[in-house]
């Protein structure tokens, strides 16, 4: 099908990938952005995935409830509004709500009106979903370490966090360094 279609082909394990030909208007990918394009998006799907399974495993919470638990836990007063949650957490505030509600219903947080004008809601820790983050911390952390921070050098680690930074701030038109606390 490929020559038919005069189009590159990468092959990456079981994914094929067909680039059309740069004259329909789409660029060609290079021998060296193909496979780095695969290998990124493998890592974005598997890893988070991974890191849910063990969470969903040991603890019974999903990767996002576990990340906005532990943004919580860091704040002094275990609150954040929910749009500041929902950015500290990359989620949209309907995605977020969702999340919220598991979380309240299992007594983990809870939530109230913010006083003053607008529709604004805080999220607050409750003294069990502060337990509930510090006893999945050390596994959650060992999952971490063992699929990323241990299987790269200190080099590779100061790349990927440019990389990510990089990239995000394309993807959240902000500038480097400036989102997700990095």
């Amino acid at each position: 099908v490929a020559d038919k279609l005069n189009a590159h082909v990468l092959l990456k394990g079981a994914v094929t990938v067909i680039v059309p030909p740069s004259h329909s208007g789409a660029p060609i990918v290079s021998q060296t952005a193909g496979p780095a394009w695969l290998a990124t998006a493998a890592l974005i799907v598997k890893l988070p995935n991974a890191l849910d399974a063990q969470l969903q495993a040991d603890e019974g919470l999903s990767l996002f409830e576990y990340m906005a638990l532990a943004v919580l836990s860091e704040q002094e007063d275990r609150s954040m509004q929910m749009s500041d949650l929902a950015a500290a957490t990359s989620a949209s505030l309907s995605r977020l709500s969702h999340g919220v509600k598991r979380l309240e219903r299992q007594g983990y947080l809870t939530r109230e009106r913010v006083p003053g004008a607008g529709r604004r809601t805080r999220a607050i820790l409750t003294d069990e979903g502060y337990s509930k983050v510090v006893g999945a911390a050390p596994n959650h952390v060992r999952r971490v370490r063992e699929l990323l921070i241990d299987a790269v050098s200190d080099q590779q680690l100061c790349q990927l966090r440019e990389i990510g930074e990089t990239v995000l701030a394309q993807v959240d038109d902000v500038p480097p360094g400036a989102g997700w606390g990095v």
